[in-house]
């Protein structure tokens, strides 16, 4: 077999701007990923969490290192995914720190829950799942965490949060897959 070695030099030039602007452009579910124990606990809203495999159930999540989470998240060795629903918006804002929030104080006015790891989950999530911290991999500003589910809990509701162009919008299943019927193309017919 013959391999071609080339070297190649690129000098990138794509802005931090413009990259940020491009990844808009994908839609992502919203979560909010906590960590820590007790009163020592903190929390930020993501797009940045993946499946990683089911068997054995695990998820890979992205984590800016300089994020009030992500030392609690290396001290601990857990985290939680709480996937959020169309309806907790005030929650992802609130997660976000933009309002100034800090720790335990972003967790006030909803209602939280603990499984085997102790780190807080969110009542009334579409999902909330409880991991363990089984692989960091470091690279530039984030980590990427691997998480071993633990424990989850799923909600029976349909509408999901979810962010599109810088904005939030729900996603609900039974609703817009009503609408998408509504506006299909008919199958066509096959002559004879």
């Amino acid at each position: 077999m013959n391999s071609a070695v080339r070297d190649i030099s690129i000098v990138s030039e794509v802005s931090a701007d413009d990259f940020r602007n491009a990844m808009r452009r994908l839609p992502g579910g919203v979560s909010v990923i906590t960590a820590g124990r007790g009163r020592d606990i903190s929390g930020m809203t993501v797009t940045s969490v993946a499946s990683l495999s089911v068997e054995p159930p695990a998820l890979i999540v992205s984590v800016n290192r300089d994020a009030s989470s992500w030392p609690l998240i290396r001290r601990h060795g857990f985290f939680g995914v709480n996937i959020l629903n169309a309806d907790q918006l005030d929650i992802a804002e609130r997660f976000t720190g933009k309002d100034g929030l800090k720790g335990a104080a972003r967790f006030a006015g909803a209602a939280w829950f603990t499984r085997a790891s102790g780190v807080p989950l969110l009542a009334g999530a579409l999902a909330a799942i409880d991991c363990e911290v089984e692989e960091v991999v470091e690279r530039h500003s984030h980590a990427i965490v691997i998480g071993r589910v633990l424990d989850l809990q799923v909600s029976p509701r349909t509408a999901a949060l979810a962010y599109w162009h810088g904005q939030y919008l729900a996603i609900d299943r039974d609703e817009d897959a009503a609408r998408l019927a509504e506006v299909s193309v008919p199958p066509p017919r096959f002559c004879r």
